[in-house]
């Protein structure tokens, strides 16, 4: 049975439990097995729930699109009731919620059967799944590179083909950035899509959007029909859709008008090998009887830097502050990791004016993406600037991590000002393309369709007007029957 589904996506498999050809105990099994023989490499998979999951297998199961299919949870971005929620944080390390976020609910009613938790960085903060809880986690398709994050323990597990989807959260990149490392379809969905409650009302300022990390196109399709909608009491929600998403993959996209650029939004440099990717999927939409145009954002990259940093840091102090309440005590800077606990200082340290100010930015990009759409149908570039990093090559230096563990201690305004500029001015060097959909609220997608020199997954990204996932999902299907990827299995699967 194991080479027989293992090249199945999710909704294969659930047909083969309704058809009665396999059990979910069984797909349970050959999930833990898998996961038994990568994760020793991978250090993907940070929490086992095999005994739950066999448990839960055994039935009954909501008769759901994915009813029996194995499933990774991540460590952050949704409680799932009576097993940890780390966040890769020694301060909750041993935190327990008593209670199912509910974007952990709507997935569980879907029918998937949870094998275990997932790697993730400190608090979703940076881009790569490198905790020093928790350890780095490392890519299938070459060990020394990372995944990137903060979802890379789920994209390297999904990669590695020991299960077939998982969860993930995506507050600057971190569902499409590990998804164009690890050779994975990833969309962020439009802001107020899927539900962030009950612990969290607007993640990061409205930042956030929870998802899936998937090997095909129509199993992201089904599990967003699954988990979207109004949440009781939530501030605002996405426009409905038109149909499900997954009718909209039968549909082909009317000759779409797509933008694209090579450039870096929030950097300054364009790895040669992304600029190649980019300038293959436009000629391949060109291929489909796409109009292509090159054209660049309208975005003001200084003031969108400014603001993303400004609302990074006093989401750090929120979390650090929440962490607090939830364990009972008081926060102290040995918890945390250093840059965390700099982060929440300067969170502090703002005024509400400049949180203000920060938000205006998004909300001014917003409008101006608004009028970029009324020209454009979709926006094409690279999900990141670079291949994926090395593992470490973007940790703390030594040096780096005295001078921050001396400023956490004391830290004037002229220092912090200075460290927020500098911040600014280089964290985003290699991940510069995806935080412009996070604060604008738009809907993007990392597609699979171009692997560098070496070997490494090089993802391109689609961005659509607010709104509008039904477009991405329609030329996500194109794409993907035109260049299938699925058959690409990394050298470390099992």
């Amino acid at each position: 049975m194991g080479e027989a589904t293992r090249d199945d996506d999710a909704t294969a498999l659930a047909e083969r439990v309704r058809r009665g050809e396999v059990h979910p105990t069984e797909l349970v099994e050959e999930a833990i097995a898998r996961i038994e023989q990568v994760n020793p490499k991978l250090n993907a998979v940070v929490h086992r729930m095999y005994d739950q999951a066999r448990y839960a297998a055994k039935g009954p199961l909501p008769e759901g699109p994915f009813r029996g299919v194995p499933f990774v949870v991540k460590d952050l971005d949704g409680w799932l009731a009576n097993e940890p929620y780390t966040q890769s944080c020694r301060m909750s390390k041993d935190f327990v919620p008593t209670q199912d976020a509910e974007i952990i609910a709507r997935m569980k009613r879907t029918g998937v059967v949870i094998v275990g938790k997932t790697n993730c960085s400190e608090l979703g903060i940076l881009g790569v799944t490198e905790s020093e809880l928790r350890g780095p986690a490392r890519n299938p398709w070459n060990l020394d590179h990372t995944p990137c994050g903060s979802s890379g323990g789920t994209a390297a597990i999904v990669a590695s083909r020991a299960v077939t989807m998982g969860h993930g959260g995506d507050g600057g990149g971190s569902i499409r950035i590990p998804s164009s490392a690890c050779g994975l379809f990833g969309l962020k969905p439009s802001r107020g899509r899927n539900p962030l409650g009950p612990a969290t009302s607007e993640g990061w300022g409205g930042y956030v959007q929870p998802g899936v990390l998937t090997r095909s196109v129509r199993d992201c399709a089904a599990m967003l029909d699954a988990t979207q909608g109004v949440e009781p009491g939530a501030l605002y929600s996405a426009p409905p859709r038109a149909r499900p998403y997954v009718e909209e993959l039968a549909r082909p996209p009317r000759k779409l008008k797509i933008a694209f650029s090579t450039g870096s939004q929030l950097g300054r440099e364009t790895h040669a090998d992304v600029k190649a990717a980019v300038i293959d999927a436009a000629a391949l939409c060109a291929s489909l009887g796409h109009e292509i145009v090159e054209a660049s954002l309208p975005i003001d990259r200084e003031a969108l830097v400014t603001a993303y940093f400004t609302q990074i840091a006093v989401g750090a102090a929120s979390s650090i502050d929440e962490t607090a309440r939830w364990v009972g005590r008081e926060p102290t800077p040995s918890e945390f990791e250093p840059t965390t606990w700099l982060l929440g200082t300067i969170g502090r340290k703002l005024t509400a004016m400049e949180l203000h100010a920060s938000r205006e930015a998004c909300h001014k990009a917003a409008r101006d993406l608004g009028r970029f759409f009324g020209t454009y149908d979709l926006f094409l570039d690279g999900t990141l600037a670079y291949p994926p990093a090395k593992v470490g090559e973007l940790a703390l230096k030594p040096a780096e991590r005295i001078a921050l563990r001396a400023l956490r201690v004391v830290s004037p305004r002229l220092v912090l000002d200075k460290l927020l500029s500098t911040l600014g001015a280089n964290a985003l060097e290699k991940t510069p393309n995806t935080q412009v959909a996070n604060q604008t609220g738009v809907p993007a997608m990392s597609v699979p369709l171009f692997w560098n020199a070496a070997g490494l997954p090089i993802g391109v990204q689609f961005t659509a007007p607010y709104g509008d996932e039904a477009t991405l999902f329609q030329l996500a299907a194109q794409l993907e029957k035109a260049r299938p990827w699925a058959s690409r299995r990394p050298p470390t699967s099992s």
